[in-house]
């Protein structure tokens, strides 16, 4: 049953931000997005820190280790993303940068592929943490799970913005997405078959899945929010985030209580 909740968990991600991708117009996905960047940040700020960092904690591993781990993950997500092959672009109107046909024609690369590819591995490692996580524990498995899908989203939008704006037709964008969030389902699977039978390993990939999310978080969400906007945009930020906190905050008092 965990592999079956593991492979549902990681395919949910995928299909979920190609549904919203594919119901929406490109105007209005620019508009959406921007909220589920705030939301997201807050899922991944709450999920690491209160959630799946306490877990790897509660081991029996020398702490010292298993902070060199967080801070080996950070360094690890951050040279990742300097070689371009960890995406997570949240594309928005009204963010402040021109980001329209030259621009998004750069940030797809060569025929696009730079943004598959590197879409690719990021699903790919966010499917291993959520086999890491199931295998832990079903509640820490089902709450990072969450955590991964709700970020998903607005991820998978952004790389359709940006494959549109770079000459994909519409469904050519979306068919592409869909088949790199398969990679989620084959990095969920190969977690399973692999980090299942390391057990003593188990703390530290938890603490490497929340360098993920506190390095998304910190280093690509955060930065896109703290510009000027009016009143009104800098309390919708902060709504959503509070949104954010609170989802992760209830989800993890439901499992517990059951």
């Amino acid at each position: 049953m965990t592999l079956f909740y593991i492979v549902l968990a990681t395919l949910l991600g995928g299909l979920l931000s190609v549904v919203v991708a594919a119901s929406l117009t490109v105007h209005v996905l620019g508009r959406v997005v921007k909220h589920l960047v705030s939301l997201s940040a807050g899922v991944l700020l709450a999920t690491s820190l209160l959630h799946v960092l306490p877990e790897a904690f509660e081991s029996k591993v020398d702490p010292h280790n298993l902070f060199a781990a967080l801070l080996g993950g950070l360094l690890f997500f951050f040279l990742l993303e300097k070689a371009e092959l960890y995406r997570h672009a949240h594309h928005h109107e009204g963010d402040g940068h021109d980001h329209h046909h030259h621009f998004d024609q750069d940030q797809a690369g060569r025929g696009g592929y730079s943004v598959l590819v590197g879409d690719s591995i990021h699903n790919f490692c966010d499917g291993v943490i959520i086999a890491a996580a199931f295998l832990a524990s079903p509640e820490l498995g089902v709450t990072t799970a969450l955590a991964v899908i709700l970020h998903e989203i607005p991820q998978e939008v952004g790389d359709t913005i940006v494959l549109i704006n770079a000459g994909f037709s519409r469904r050519k964008a979306l068919l592409y997405n869909a088949l790199s969030g398969l990679a989620a389902v084959v990095g969920g699977v190969v977690g399973y078959f692999v980090v299942g039978a390391m057990q003593e390993v188990f703390p530290y990939l938890l603490v490497v899945a929340a360098s993920s999310f506190i390095y998304v978080a910190v280093a690509d969400l955060i930065p896109q929010m703290q510009r000027r906007l009016p009143w009104r945009d800098m309390a919708q930020q902060v709504v959503w985030i509070a949104v954010g906190l609170s989802v992760v905050i209830l989800a993890k008092g439901l499992m517990h209580s059951h």
